[in-house]
């Protein structure tokens, strides 16, 4: 994926109230910008860092920019979950995710379980494959981990996946490591042994889980290989 225009640069001054964070452009204005995440963004929200903002084109909207990218040690991390389902959908389309190979359509956002929508919907000659998306930001040292915050919601999502891997449909997790400095993959679990256990359980029913690193930029996103996961 590349970038529709070119990225504005910065130094993150906080991010509060979740959704928002004031950057400090190299002019020195200071600008209140989107932050499109929900969970805590451990060791990606130090002030000081350099980020790097999109500049929104819809006419009127409340702030001008969205914070994009975050230089954690010299890795350009991509914070805007936002971006995940579409980056896959692009790498799927690509042929660059083979496990999910094989599909006729892709569809996003359809309603399924217990009032939930899937990310994406994959219909094959094998049947539909459903697809749950998750943007993974934190890493301890080269191993990428999710969540960053307690998930009930994520947790849910594990058990519907594995229900309907019991009905005789595929499904799969995609944990797109939105970071290039990473080695493998593991659940969070000392943030959330939940979540943890639910992952497992979900794997051991059949759900493919799959971690693909995303290295991202100046110039875009890339989703390159997939990494090992420790369950």
């Amino acid at each position: 994926m590349h970038w529709d225009a070119p990225l504005i640069p910065g130094r993150l001054v906080r991010r509060y109230k979740r959704f928002l964070a004031d950057v400090a452009l190299a002019d020195g204005t200071v600008v209140t910008a989107h932050c499109p995440n929900t969970g805590s963004m451990a060791g990606c929200q130090d002030p000081g860092r350099p980020v790097l903002l999109s500049e929104a084109t819809t006419p009127g909207r409340k702030l001008a920019y969205t914070w994009e990218l975050i230089d954690v040690d010299g890795t350009w991390v991509g914070i805007n979950t936002a971006r995940a389902n579409g980056l896959v959908a692009e790498a799927l389309e690509a042929g660059r995710i083979p496990e999910l190979a094989g599909f006729h359509t892709l569809r996003r956002e359809v309603p399924y379980g217990e009032r939930s929508r899937i990310d994406l919907l994959l219909d094959g000659p094998e049947g539909p494959t459903y697809v749950e998306v998750k943007n993974t930001t934190l890493a301890e040292g080269e191993t990428a981990r999710f969540p960053d915050a307690v998930t009930e919601r994520g947790t849910k999502h594990m058990g519907e996946l594995a229900r309907v891997v019991r009905k005789g449909a595929r499904a799969a997790v995609v944990f797109l490591v939105h970071r290039g400095d990473t080695t493998r993959f593991s659940p969070a679990d000392a943030i959330d042994p939940v979540y943890g256990k639910a992952l497992r359980a979900a794997a051991r029913a059949g759900v493919m889980v799959l971690p693909y690193r995303a290295v991202a930029g100046p110039d875009g996103v890339e989703v390159t290989c997939r990494l090992p996961a420790a369950l």
